[in-house]
């Protein structure tokens, strides 16, 4: 089986379009992403797509053309964008078809998530004491890596600030005002120790990519990204999740580890060998915790990483150079693919002020979310 190219990108700027339904938001990146291929509606083959909140990701048919076309719906929580991902991934890998599209969107309502713990297996005193609440289970999470490990509130502060400059570069980012130190620092207490800047916030946005075999890849681009490998796992026995009711007395391992551990066996390389990330972000202390679990660097070292600036556009890793969910917020179903977006857009150099400097021929993006669910991709020129 070979590679699959991504010859097509497109998105939908991320933030509040009270005018725009999300299935509109969604068939807007779609239309960026042929014109980006050169190829029109008609010359795709099968889609997969998915939103939580912003509506039936196949009747966007309706807007963009009947053609028949296999259009499959996908519903996997914060993985729902990197789980379509896969699935286009596999049914090009297979031999099935050539040319395929994947579209991630949502349009989430103001304020925090609502969550129904019955649609989670967990009863319902779950919700009634807060545990619900995802800034709740966060900030007990990073306070226990913190003090297992060293990782002071400066690491906290540094990855919110490198996010809000970077996505002060990125026209298509909801927050675009760089925020000092000292503002993160002083900024309101939500959850100790996480901070109001420290949050990202759901939102609204759609992204979509356009997948090639490596012969119709031939046919349209000299240039493709290549899509070296991509993995979606689950929680191990004993790991500590968004919504798990319990800490076991023996750890276990996450689904991060264990996705990212499957990514790099298909590409064959592993993460000394990736030049940007692309982490979850859902507040600092997630990021923090994913350069670990993700093979970056050793617990404890991400407060070394972040005082030299390792992690900044011009440093060794560059993390999440479009200024990740802290500064674009999370549309569920399109934050993923909103990962491989931006690598896509750093391979080919195009990426304009927020560029990384080095020369960029790897690329690595990781979504994690309720209750245990992890995917990664891989990319390379």
């Amino acid at each position: 089986m070979s590679d699959v190219a991504i010859v097509g990108i497109g998105i939908h700027p991320f933030g509040r379009t009270p005018d725009r339904t999300g299935l509109e938001q969604g068939a807007f990146a779609v239309r960026q992403a042929l014109a980006d291929a050169g190829i029109t509606w008609g010359d795709v083959q099968f889609a997969y797509g998915g939103s939580q909140d912003g509506g039936n990701a196949d009747t966007m048919v309706e807007e963009l053309g009947l053609t028949g076309l296999q259009f499959i719906n996908v519903a996997n929580g914060c993985a729902t964008g990197g789980s379509a991902l896969i699935s286009a991934y596999g049914a090009i890998r297979s031999g099935q078809y050539d040319l395929g599209l994947v579209v991630g969107f949502d349009k989430h309502e103001q304020g925090s998530f609502r969550v129904r713990p019955a649609d989670w297996g967990l009863p319902e005193w779950y919700g009634e004491v807060g545990f619900a609440l995802t800034t709740q289970f966060f900030a007990m999470k990073i306070q226990r890596y913190m003090a297992l490990h060293g990782i002071t509130d400066d690491a906290l502060i540094r990855v919110a600030e490198k996010a809000f400059a970077n996505g002060a570069l990125n026209p298509n980012a909801w927050r675009r005002r760089a925020l000092s130190y000292e503002e993160i620092a002083q900024s309101t207490m939500i959850s100790d120790p996480l901070r109001q800047y420290m949050f990202c916030s759901p939102g609204e946005g759609a992204v979509a990519l356009i997948l090639a075999s490596p012969k119709k890849a031939a046919q349209l681009t000299r240039h493709p990204v290549w899509l070296k490998g991509a993995a979606m796992r689950t929680r191990g026995a004993g790991s500590f999740e968004v919504f798990s009711p319990s800490l076991s007395v023996e750890d276990g391992e996450g689904a991060t580890p264990i996705a990212a551990r499957a990514a790099f066996t298909m590409a064959g390389i592993g993460p000394e060998d990736i030049d940007i990330a692309q982490l979850q972000d859902t507040e600092s202390g997630a990021e923090i915790m994913h350069m670990a679990e993700n093979g970056f660097c050793r617990d404890g070292e991400q407060e070394k990483w972040l005082r030299e600036g390792w992690t900044r556009l011009d440093g060794k890793l560059p993390v999440n150079t479009d200024g990740g969910c802290l500064a674009n917020g999370e549309p569920i179903g399109a934050s993923g693919l909103r990962q491989v977006y931006e690598t896509v857009l750093q391979l080919r150099g195009d990426a304009g002020a927020r560029q990384v400097p080095k020369r960029v021929s790897t690329g690595y993006t990781h979504v994690y979310g309720a209750p245990g669910v992890s995917a990664v991709t891989i990319l390379a020129r």
